[in-house]
């Protein structure tokens, strides 16, 4: 799901989104230990070889698997020009990184409630088929080279690994999660989308890292010296979804007593293997990894309490509703331990999956 930059005005007093860091510290360390792991475990295999033939000088899994989120924007510097041709023939790009299917639901459905025909799991089997070679437009509608399909694989796989980038939250207009059965319900009217969690925003600070205070104190030093600051009280609220990208992966790293994606990565191949095959033609895994993601999306979501409706203005002059929330106890504890789990399985499921494609 897209990140958003807010800047939420609230009566008298200013609450300010700590979303407002690099965006591309939406899992940048965890992305780049979902790549080094497939790095590992491929090296030496006719798929490796396979993905070295794709790659230019220099490049790895670990360092194209934040590609997808640069082509975005201006987040890791200027755009390449291979970036900027993609988003060209790609304008739709930003939405390939998740699906919303209500967390409620059992399975993903493809044409049900929150998905799309460029979803995560839609993309994802349509760069697979590419790999595959089965490249025709009706399997490969977005027209993706091999590299690029592999760009798309290298850093999806991480992102459907992500509960929020697969199972998302509805709420009504009392502040009452719901579950929507139809598109034509989610009006923005009397039932709202909450984009995968960057629509909750969560007050407490006990969530916030070293790099959200950093940032905090930046944005209020910029403020002050514009003149925009204020003796009023703020609030501030990061949203879920960046919580689940980020700090969670930060979280990960403080318990493991490690500082760096090396560091990470080792450790992640030192643990027991998972327990992660899957079967079938792996152009039905994405649609395997979106029914696990939605059980633990159930978990993200399960017991979060909406507290506060309230109208939000982004910096591209755009309105919309955002709730302030309150999390259940031990949610930091249940949620680092999703992450360090899904960070292995992706890892080692990219590598399988290339392997498959490429025996």
């Amino acid at each position: 799901m897209k990140k958003i930059k807010l800047l939420i005005l609230l009566g008298a007093a200013v609450a300010t989104s700590i979303a407002s860091f690099n965006a591309l510290a939406s899992g940048d360390e965890g992305h780049k230990t979902v790549g080094a792991i497939a790095d590992r475990l491929l090296k030496g295999t006719t798929a490796g070889a396979r993905v070295q033939a794709l790659l230019q000088p220099g490049e790895s899994l670990q360092s194209l698997s934040i590609w997808a989120d640069c082509a975005k924007g201006s987040f890791c510097g200027p755009q390449t020009s291979e970036m900027v041709a993609f988003t060209i023939q790609n304008p739709a790009h930003a939405a390939y990184h998740y699906t919303n299917t209500p967390v409620q639901n059992k399975a993903y459905v493809a044409g049900g409630v929150g998905t799309t025909d460029h979803d995560i799991v839609q993309t994802l089997k349509q760069a697979i088929a590419v790999l595959q070679g089965n490249d025709t437009e009706a399997t490969n509608p977005h027209r993706f080279s091999p590299r690029q399909a592999l760009l798309m694989i290298a850093h999806l796989v991480g992102d459907i690994h992500q509960p929020l980038h697969v199972g998302a939250a509805y709420i009504n207009s009392e502040n009452q999660f719901v579950t929507p059965t139809t598109k034509q319900q989610v009006d923005g009217v009397a039932m709202f989308d909450l984009q995968g969690g960057n629509n909750l925003l969560i007050e407490d600070k006990a969530t916030w890292t070293v790099r959200d205070q950093e940032s905090a104190k930046r944005d209020e030093a910029a403020a002050k010296a514009a003149g925009t600051d204020s003796d009023k009280p703020k609030r501030v609220g990061k949203p879920l979804h960046l919580y689940w990208d980020v700090t969670v992966v930060e979280n990960v790293m403080r318990n493991l007593g490690v500082r760096s994606v090396a560091e990470l990565t080792e450790k992640m191949l030192a643990a027991p293997a998972p327990a992660s095959a899957n079967s079938g033609d792996p152009v039905t895994w994405p649609e395997q990894w979106a029914n696990e993601g939605l059980v633990y999306a159930k978990v993200a979501y399960a017991d979060i309490v909406a507290t506060e409706r309230i109208k939000v203005t982004s910096r591209r002059g755009v309105e919309f509703s955002s709730w302030y929330t309150t999390l259940p106890a031990n949610y930091m504890v249940t949620s680092t331990e999703i992450t360090q789990k899904q960070l292995q399985v992706a890892g080692y499921r990219l590598a399988a999956l290339l392997q498959k494609i490429w025996p």
